[in-house]
């Protein structure tokens, strides 16, 4: 008894314990890492895109830092560390210089700068004076074209939390998330004029998500077996706001372009893929929404599938009985994207008793109504539909009014699209009689009824977005 338990123990730890094993892989108890490059988010592969520059444009950055005065958040007491880093001018240069579009001059110290050009022309003066040798002057310091003004300018915490947890009998997991986002803004400054060229803004979002397992058992009289697990994974907002930067400067190369700023050794460099790539982002992103959820409906208007059932008759016979059903169903969405209307015909079986003994009816069945899909934008939403309609009893058709029986149906259910046009459907349902003679017994308070259960597939016809169909 006591080796079950332990195994139990174990094998719940293993499974709740699997997203955290890289984690532990990865420490190094008793033997620090030893320096190393920075990290980089994409390598290189952010810059090999951009289509190379006709001519380095000089440029100075004065100031970019961050300008949201936010300290990190704590569940306790306050902090008096910043939320992002106070270095981001440093960021931002290292990015002009990868992009190989830029020169950046040295402007944020430039108090420095200038006493050490001081210091060298007077020690040359010095040493002129002693040797009676003359000393070159000093070149002159560059001057920049265009100034690049801007800074972190959001720090948004907590926009998205969540998380999950199951606990049986002293065993149990959790996880939770947090999401956070910064924000960059960057324009760039005609020297000459002062007309601000052009804006543009990028965001990163930053998450954080925590994982524990725990066991907490008596595995033996007077045994008490406790044990927990767990990690924590804080993605680093030095590293976002990195990205977010990077991601600013690639932006500001484009619309120079486009705006004929500067130019590329590439004639077409306005027509060609990278371009194409980006102009293509930027129309995506008129369809996301301030959490970053798309907003573009990712069903097409008409909807054809066909469904498998499990019906479970509830009526006037004891012992019901599960049998098969199957029904095509048609859909067409309205204008808001969140109803849609359906039509459903199909073919079933209600019975009771051993082997349906008490009772057994076949029928076709018709019904329209109104489904409402909960999440359009998302692949899986939750829906209801509530309708109406009529069944026939036997093998008879619809224009045979003695055997038809009036119905309302509502359900709840689920959908996820595996492709832009094929969704996997499951739900449950009840259909309730408006009269009690669909097992042809009057009796009781209550009409007859039955329960559906359905899986189905549904394919979807007419015009989509499919592009970002499998981005979130």
């Amino acid at each position: 008894m006591l080796l079950r338990r332990l195994l139990t123990a174990v094998v719940l730890l293993l499974l709740a314990g699997l997203g955290g094993c890289a984690s532990y892989f990865h420490q190094t108890f008793m033997n620090p890492d030893r320096a190393r490059l920075g990290a980089e988010v994409n390598g290189n592969e952010v810059w090999r895109h951009l289509p190379p520059a006709r001519q380095r444009v000089v440029v100075a950055v004065y100031k970019f830092r961050d300008q949201t005065g936010q300290y990190k958040p704590q569940a306790n007491g306050s902090s008096f560390s910043t939320a992002v880093t106070q270095g981001a001018t440093t960021v931002l240069l290292r990015a002009l210089e990868e992009s190989q579009w830029f020169d950046p001059i040295e402007r944020e110290n430039l108090g420095n700068l200038l006493n050490e050009r001081k210091i060298i022309r007077s020690t040359r003066d010095e040493y002129a004076q002693q040797t009676g040798q003359r000393q070159p002057n000093l070149p002159p310091l560059l001057f920049a074209g265009i100034i690049l003004e801007g800074g972190i300018i959001s720090y948004d915490s907590n926009i998205l939390t969540g998380g999950a947890g199951l606990r049986y009998f002293g065993a149990g997991a959790s996880g939770q998330y947090r999401q956070d986002r910064v924000t960059v803004y960057l324009r760039a400054i005609s020297t000459n004029t002062g007309k601000i060229l052009k804006t543009v803004y990028t965001s990163k979002t930053i998450l954080s998500q925590q994982v524990d397992a725990s066991l907490f058992q008596f595995v033996a009289f007077k045994r008490l077996l406790e044990t927990e697990t767990g990690f924590t994974y804080n993605e680093p907002s030095e590293m976002a706001v990195k990205e977010a930067i990077e991601k600013s400067v690639q932006a500001l190369i484009y619309e120079g372009l486009l705006s004929r700023i500067w130019t590329s050794t590439d004639t077409a460099a306005t027509r060609g893929l990278p371009m194409q790539a980006y102009l293509r982002e930027k129309d995506e992103n008129l369809a996301y929404d301030p959490l970053g959820r798309q907003t573009n409906y990712r069903r097409r208007p008409l909807g054809v599938g066909f469904n498998g059932a499990v019906q479970l008759y509830q009526g006037d016979f004891a012992l019901p009985q599960y049998r098969a059903a199957g029904e095509a169903t048609l859909r067409y969405r309205l204008g808001d994207g969140y109803f849609s209307t359906f039509l459903n015909a199909g073919r079933g079986t209600l019975a009771a008793g051993p082997q349906g003994q008490y009772f057994t009816q076949h029928f076709n069945y018709a019904e329209a109504g109104l489904l409402a899909c909960l999440f359009p934008y998302d692949r899986f939403s939750p829906y209801l539909w509530v309708g109406a309609g009529a069944s026939a009893k036997g093998f008879s058709n619809f224009s045979d009014a003695n055997n038809l029986v009036p119905h309302a149906v509502a359900g709840i259910g689920g959908e996820f699209l595996v492709t832009p046009r094929l969704g996997i459907n499951v739900g449950i349902d009840n259909h309730f009689y408006l009269s009690d003679r669909i097992d042809q017994v009057v009796q009781g308070r209550y009409n007859d009824y039955y329960w559906g259960g359905r899986l189905g597939v549904i394919f979807y016809l007419g015009k989509g977005n499919s592009e970002n169909f499998y981005k979130k």
